[in-house]
């Protein structure tokens, strides 16, 4: 059984990327992410997405997507296909956002079931 999978229950996976990014980079920067997007949205196991642009309070990231996802098993196949999609561009994204300047921070989550002690 998956560490997602309670008594036949799958609980959704959440994808939270965080990108300070430069103004200079914003135009490229929005276009990679809308087309990766629509990578991620085309994929089995698909929930929703939200992509943020932060417009008040503090903090230095100034964009944010939010993808859930059926479930935690569905992650490395969506992160095989934006593989396949970089390939197919000829980028290396990570090599891209330090040449944009754009500053990440990515992790997964899963909803939080406090217990009672």
């Amino acid at each position: 059984m998956s560490s997602n999978t309670k008594a036949g229950i799958v609980a959704p996976l959440y994808r939270i990327n965080k990108f300070a990014v430069p103004t200079a980079a914003r135009t490229q920067f929005l276009e990679l992410v809308e087309k990766t997007l629509e990578v991620i949205r085309s994929q089995d196991g698909y929930v929703k997405d939200l992509f943020l642009e932060q417009h008040a309070g503090p903090g230095k990231f100034n964009f944010c997507t939010m993808i859930e996802f059926e479930s935690e098993e569905v992650a490395p196949k969506v992160a095989a296909a934006i593989g396949a999609f970089d390939r197919s561009l000829n980028i290396d994204r990570a090599a891209l956002m330090e040449k944009l300047g754009v500053e990440t921070d990515s992790a997964s989550y899963k909803s939080f079931q406090a217990t009672s002690a």
